[in-house]
């Protein structure tokens, strides 16, 4: 990792917690802040922690997209938590064939940047 990556990351994982620290939930109440609070610093734990040994620059790079990514859709619409993607089981099968390996690679080619890495945490 080039030192302008490293602190290209280190800026990321600061404005996490500066944001974690100022969340207020939209329902205004105290207990559902203290949760997205909670939710917001140790998803960014977890992920960091994962990627933490990463070498490849296009990986990194595409870690850094998706954590940007999650940051402004959080502010956004004011939640913390990833917005879901609303596909019927079979709306991306080809007409040609039904073949699962293709549904699953259009789903993967689907997927938004900032739901890349939620299915392996969660």
């Amino acid at each position: 990792m080039t030192m302008a990556t490293r602190q290209e990351v280190l800026g990321l994982y600061r404005r996490i917690f500066r944001l974690a620290r100022k969340w207020q939930a939209a329902s205004g109440q105290m207990e559902d802040t203290i949760k997205e609070k909670q939710y917001i610093l140790n998803e960014a734990r977890t992920l960091f922690q994962k990627n933490k040994n990463l070498t490849d620059t296009d990986l990194i790079k595409q870690c850094i997209d998706e954590c940007t990514a999650r940051i402004e859709i959080g502010l956004h619409y004011q939640i913390p938590y990833p917005r879901p993607i609303h596909l019927p089981p079979m709306g991306l099968t080809p007409l040609q064939g039904r073949g699962l390996r293709s549904q699953e690679k259009l789903r993967k080619f689907s997927k938004p940047i900032y739901l890349r890495s939620h299915d392996e945490v969660s």
